[in-house]
Order: C-alpha cells, then structure tokens, then sequence
C-alpha cells in the first residue's frame, strides 16, 4: 500500500484572507454590540427604567404641619410634577416639571426634581413661608421670603412686617412680586433676602428707594438711606440698638456715610464728630457730607421725649469724660454720648 504523503501549499494571498476575516470579524462585532445597545436603549425607554417610587422630600417649611396635612401637600406636589408611576425615567422632562410644581402649587418656593435609578423620582421642594404684608391701592398682599404671592387680604396679617411705597404688576396669588416702578424692583429683593425672621422690623416704606425708612416694633425709627449693602445696615442697626448704652431708648437711626450710624432723639440732621475725613471733598478742601432727608414729626419726638424720661432713671451711664469704647462679639465701635444723642463709627469695616 502506498504511503499518503501530505503536502502544504502555500498561497501567496493567505495574508489576504487573514485580514479580510479579522475585518469581518470587527464588523460581526460592532453589528452585534450595536444591537444590543439597540435593545437595550429600547428596554431602557420601555420598561427597564419606569418610575416605581415618587418621593416627595420637603427642605424647609412645613414644621407646624401635622402628619395628615404632609401627606396631602405631598400628594399635591407630585400630582403638579405631570408624572405618574409607571412612567419611564429617561422619558421625563425634570426642568418642565418643577416649573410645572412652582406654576401650580401655591405654597411651594423652590422645586427640583430628579431621576434616582433605576426606578425611583426624587422631587425636592422648600415650601413658602408667609413672611411680609405688601400693602397696595387695594389691599393687603401676603408674600413669601423670594416675593411669592401668597394671600391677598384686606388687612395686616400680624407679627410680618409691612412694606409700603411699591405699585404690585399683579395682585395674583401664585405670582411674583414684582413692582411697577422697575428701579424699585432691586431695593425689594434685597431687603426681603435681609430682613430675618427675628429682625424686629415692623414696616419698610420705599416710597423712595434712596431714602429707605425701617420702623421697629420697639418703636425706633431706622433711616437706612438707599438699598446697598442693605444686610450690613440692617445688622449695624440691630447692634447699634442692642447696646447696653441705649438702655431701651427709643428714637431715631439714620446711616451717615456708608458705614456709619448715628441714634438721636430728634430728628434734627446730625453728623459724626471726627468722621469727616471719611467724606469726599470738593476741588477746594470742602467736605461733602450726603444729603440726609428729614422729616421732621413733632408728635413721634414728643412720644420718644416722653419715653425716654422714663428710661433715663434707669440709665446704666457711669463715667465722667463721656467718651466710650464698646467691642461687641462680632463688631467693633466707638462712640460719643451726649444729651443730643449717641453717634457710632465703624472701627473694622
């Protein structure tokens, strides 16, 4: 028998042949990595991703709301977000729907919502506080802390502060506060994001933005001049009345400068003693001090002259030279007393 003999050709386009495999290959591949992105994007948009949970989480302003009225406000919210269980997370439009929550629900400041995979809605809301009277032509309006419409009455809501000397755009509850003299519009924002809570503050009269009237409930008088810096003359007021100096006297507050506050029972114009070389000067050396408009009220004296001679007896004044330093825990002054009134000038800012 004969032996078999084997033998292998070699072709001169093997080579070829391995490169065209290796390239279909690749082609094999990346058709079957497409499909099944393909089938996993569909799986994605059908029914991979759809929503199981909707969770309503609430940042701020509902501590006096009982279990049953959280649940409610919840449920409104979610209902207002446009979106369901069983709808796809990758589907849903997160910016249209906390538009649509601030659009229709009337006690809610700020929302957000977000997609949480694979199956659960987060939507994070901070609810209106009622947090100033906004007196109008018509009425009394009740605004939340970012100027939110939240009532509309005919009468001053107690414990909020009062701001007049604005023309509302529109009354509408669920509305932005806004007012018709445009110019007006950046002096209150700024002193509704400065005014506390605790501030004391009883009205805000911006008939005119540059001369900016504060009444206290203590029953002083605070002439904070325009908006600017308006957190930092509200806190230099606050010191300013929390000195033990003052004693509970009432009167009146009024800045000089940018930085400086002087406390008077009249409300004669007065200036800071020392304070002028912080003014600037004309072409000629003369100081220029700003203009303080007064409104000189005989009656409001008379009652802070009245007061005052009852809280004289207990004035805790002890020196001779009457000159003083106070340093308070954030803030530091000096100051002179007087029987005209007390003047401050700010030693750190």
């Amino acid at each position: 028998m004969k032996d078999v003999e084997k033998t292998n050709i070699e072709r001169g386009n093997s080579g070829k042949r391995m490169r065209r495999r290796r390239r279909n290959m690749n082609i094999y591949i990346a058709v079957v990595l497409a499909i099944a992105l393909v089938a996993f994007m569909t799986m994605s948009y059908t029914f991979l991703f759809n929503i199981q949970n909707m969770v309503v989480i609430v940042l701020s302003g509902e501590d006096s709301d009982s279990k049953e009225e959280s649940d409610r406000k919840g449920n409104e919210v979610a209902e207002a977000s446009g979106i369901k269980i069983g709808d796809n997370l990758l589907r849903i439009n997160t910016e249209k729907s906390a538009e649509s929550i601030l659009e229709k629900v009337l006690f809610v400041e700020k929302a957000e919502v977000n997609r949480s995979f694979p199956s659960t809605l987060e939507i994070k809301v901070d609810y209106c506080v009622p947090s100033f009277n906004v007196e109008y032509n018509g009425g009394v309006l009740v605004v939340s802390k970012l100027g939110k419409i939240l009532e509309r009455n005919n009468f001053i809501t107690d414990g909020l502060p009062t701001i007049s000397g604005i023309k509302p755009v529109t009354v509408e509850e669920g509305q932005q506060l806004y007012a018709e003299e445009e110019h007006k519009n950046t002096a209150l924002t700024e002193l509704m994001a400065s005014v506390s809570g605790d501030s004391g503050i009883s009205g805000i009269n911006i008939s005119d933005e540059f001369s900016i009237v504060i009444n206290y409930s203590n029953g002083t008088i605070f002439k904070m001049g325009n908006w600017n810096d308006a957190e930092y003359k509200l806190t230099l007021a606050d010191t300013v009345m929390r000195d033990g100096s003052i004693n509970g006297k009432k009167g009146y507050l009024t800045m000089v400068g940018s930085n400086q506050c002087t406390f008077r029972t009249s409300n004669d114009p007065a200036g800071l003693a020392g304070s002028e070389q912080q003014f600037p000067t004309d072409s000629e050396g003369n100081t220029i001090v700003p203009e303080i408009k007064e409104e000189v009220n005989p009656e409001q004296e008379a009652i802070f002259s009245e007061f005052n001679s009852r809280a004289n007896e207990n004035n805790t004044i002890e020196s001779g030279d009457n000159t003083y330093d106070y340093t308070g825990n954030e803030y530091n002054y000096d100051y002179d007393y007087s029987d005209d009134g007390f003047n401050w000038a700010n030693d750190g800012w």
